[in-house]
């Protein structure tokens, strides 16, 4: 006779094991980004396989970009039915952006429809990004996409002091020797031995203090013009940043921070007592070590000092320049004749 038995599977879990399995392969799919699969579920579309009549492109986040900043970029195709197909990514669509070919000038574009501008505000000033979309297998297909430089951001420019070094973990307590075996023999008996303590853990040793924050300059001036902007220059040893804020509608922010203190080291795990050895009676098993303390976080650093120049043509628009040095001494502003920064 056979010993194997059989379990009854009803057809309801058979069908939710399935879409279970249907629900992990299509998370495998999507996090694999395999494009032939994502094609056969429907997901994806090829271009190469698409009738389309037309193209167009657009920045979702807005009309323009800032510099050091980044834009997602959208192309959309109209079939002959009148259907609309997006792109993948920021366009929440099918069509593959390895299918597309993207031009630009003044502004980079990856491949995954992604543009983005240079912080120096030099390489693009005075200037207007463009964007050219072609369809290798649509060579009737083409898009061109102005992108304005806007200087209406609010920017940052952050300094921060040196990180204080983690303590040391304390090391763990050594465990007891277990208590000799006794004999638990009725005619012979004897008691089993006592285990030994475990030891104590060490402490952990506290974090090391921060470093404070540098010292920072910043230098602004007005540009003139139509539309005035103002020119600022911010330098902290030999890290210099440049910027050109739109005083209607932008701002810069420039903080000089103290580093975070270090972690404190975790205290040691305590030894745990042996055991009372087996016997008539049995021995008393030890008692366990004391856990370690951990150790105390280091000192957080203090903001460095921050020292503004400005051109007194620039003084009605000091409101959109922000200083920030919690802990260092109150930011100092000097008033002097500047000359153009760039």
């Amino acid at each position: 006779m056979s010993n194997s038995f059989f379990i009854p599977v009803s057809e309801h879990c058979i069908r939710r094991s399935r879409w279970a399995a249907f629900l992990v392969l299509a998370s495998l799919i999507d996090l694999s980004g395999c494009a032939p699969l994502q094609v056969r579920l429907g997901r994806k579309v090829y271009l190469d396989q698409t009738p389309v009549v037309s193209m167009s492109a657009s920045l979702p986040s807005g009309p323009g970009i800032a510099p050091g900043q980044k834009s997602p970029l959208i192309a959309a195709f109209t079939e002959p039915g009148g259907e609309v197909l997006t792109t993948e990514g920021a366009g929440k669509g099918k069509v593959l952006w390895k299918d597309i070919t993207v031009a630009a000038s003044v502004v980079m574009a990856n491949q995954k429809g992604t543009l983005s501008l240079p912080a120096d505000p030099r390489v693009s000033e005075g200037k207007v990004g463009q964007v050219v979309i072609t369809v290798p297998s649509h060579p009737d297909l083409r898009a061109e996409l102005d992108v304005p430089v806007r200087y209406d951001y609010n920017f940052n420019a952050i300094f921060s002091g040196s990180t204080g070094s983690n303590g040391l973990d304390g090391s763990n307590g050594t465990d007891g020797m277990s208590g000799s075996m006794g004999s638990i023999d009725p005619n012979n008996p004897s008691a089993g031995g006592n285990g030994s303590d475990g030891s104590n853990g060490s402490d952990g040793s506290s974090g090391g203090p921060a470093g404070d924050g540098p010292d920072v300059r910043v230098q602004v001036v007005l540009k003139s013009g139509s539309h005035p902007l103002l020119q600022a220059r911010v330098s902290a040893g030999r890290d210099e940043r440049l910027f050109l804020v739109d005083p209607q509608g932008g701002s810069l922010s420039v903080a000089s921070v103290g580093g975070a203190g270090g972690s404190g080291g975790k205290g040691g795990r305590g030894g745990r007592g042996g055991s009372g050895g087996i016997g008539t009676p049995s021995g008393s098993s030890g008692r366990d070590g004391l856990n370690g303390s951990d150790g105390s976080s280091g000192s957080s650093g203090s903001g460095g000092r921050i020292t503004l120049t400005y051109d007194p043509e620039a003084k009605a628009f000091l409101a959109v320049i922000h200083l920030s040095n919690p802990g260092g001494p109150s930011p100092q502003f000097q008033e002097a004749r500047l000359g153009p920064l760039w």
